[in-house]
């Protein structure tokens, strides 16, 4: 389960890198109720979203050129660099090199099949996490999954177990390390139109899905895919906020651990 006691490979931070912070964070806070801290005037515009005073994500501006806005997935490692270096031995590619904050060192990276992902080397992230309103899940949807896989074990030592959902084999993903179930953060799907890109898709736990799919569309985002029933797992929706970003919520099956 998706938590905030970090080990190697677990997601341990989030953020929207967003043509417009103002209109982000009145989004948001209309969505999801978060309200947006700034990390200082030396910050360069980023700063912190926190809900009940804990901080569930971050938010920056755009600094690369033709970048659209999107969420950024980070997992925890012990070695930004020894990542950077392995990443492009792997045949992906570096996009931001590792880059040291204080005691925390972070690098973005593009796997090889054009997925977009990143690391943080920490001891802290974020501090709420499965529980309304915060981050509960994150997904790859790519073209080869076991291609993916690999490469992605290779980085993190992460685990997979296959599972049949409607019309494909899902793959849930787990940290290398303790029980399989517990460790589980995220799983990998296929594509399924050609036209889709390869991506790594946040999920939010939410109270009631459809109110949120409604709370979305009155605040100028879309609904990429309407509220649906999957059995198991619970009832989500995917989205994007007004620059398009993607993100997807879920209201778990309270029968799921």
């Amino acid at each position: 389960m998706l938590g905030t006691e970090f080990r190697t490979g677990s997601p341990n931070w989030i953020d929207l890198g967003s043509p417009d912070i103002e209109g982000a964070a009145v989004f948001y806070r209309a969505v999801f109720g978060w309200e947006f801290v700034s990390a200082g005037p030396e910050s360069g515009g980023y700063g912190y979203f926190q809900k009940a005073g804990g901080t569930v994500a971050g938010l920056g501006p755009l600094t690369e050129r033709g970048a659209r806005s999107a969420w950024m997935t980070y997992f925890r490692t012990d070695d930004a660099r020894a990542v950077a270096r392995a990443v492009t031995g792997a045949g992906g590619r570096v996009r931001a090199e590792p880059v040291s904050l204080g005691q925390a060192t972070f690098a973005q990276f593009t796997d090889p099949q054009g997925a977009q992902f990143a690391v943080l080397q920490s001891a802290q992230g974020l501090q709420r996490a499965s529980e309304d309103d915060t981050l509960v899940w994150v997904e790859l949807h790519i073209g080869d999954p076991q291609a993916a896989i690999g490469f992605y074990r290779g980085l993190f030592g992460w685990r997979a177990e296959a599972m049949q959902a409607p019309g494909m084999t899902y793959q849930v993903l787990s940290i290398a390390e303790g029980d399989q179930q517990t460790g589980a953060f995220g799983g990998v799907a296929p594509l399924q139109d050609a036209r889709e890109e390869a991506r790594w898709v946040p999920y939010f736990a939410v109270a009631d899905t459809d109110a949120l799919v409604a709370a979305v569309g009155d605040n100028g985002g879309t609904v990429l895919m309407p509220a649906a029933n999957v059995p198991g797992v619970g009832r989500i929706a995917w989205l994007t906020d007004p620059d398009r970003a993607v993100f997807a919520v879920l209201k778990p099956d309270p029968r799921q651990p």
